[in-house]
């Protein structure tokens, strides 16, 4: 099984409890292997919730292995502050602060008034106008929260 296959079969069973799949990432931090999955809902995401997904998962990665060698399994919702990676993640994020750093790594904040599958446009933070960002022009994005 490649690994579109075998995200496809997560999400399937993702969706089979409620919840969308925001993200699915393989994360070296230190000396641990992660398999990080973000989901999310409507209604929010509890820590029942992901109990129930990471129990549906575990036997398909039990079956096909998404690397080698040991590793940690998180099921967990993306969180306030979060990467956006695609026009999905960008449209969902519509009236929400945002930081996207270009590949000059020029960083500019704002809120997201609108986002299609080309670009995201975004109210400055710093002279309320609004710029246009194409996602192929984006090396980063997040979104942030004003405390």
């Amino acid at each position: 099984m490649d690994n579109n296959e075998l995200y496809h079969a997560l999400q399937t069973a993702i969706e089979g409890c409620g919840v969308e799949v925001y993200d699915i990432e393989n994360l070296k931090e230190n000396e641990n292997t992660i398999l990080r999955v973000s989901i999310t809902s409507p209604n929010g995401i509890n820590l029942d919730k992901c109990g129930e997904v990471s129990s549906v998962i575990s036997p398909i990665l039990d079956i096909y292995e998404p690397m080698s060698g040991k590793y940690n399994l998180e099921v967990s919702s993306p969180g306030i502050e979060r990467k956006l990676k695609n026009p999905k993640h960008f449209k969902s994020s519509i009236g929400e602060l945002v930081e996207i750093k270009d590949f000059d790594k020029k960083r500019t904040k704002g809120k997201i008034i609108s986002a299609d599958d080309e670009k995201v446009t975004i109210e400055l933070v710093s002279d309320e106008s609004s710029q246009s960002f194409m996602y192929s022009d984006i090396s980063q994005a997040k979104t942030y929260f004003q405390w």
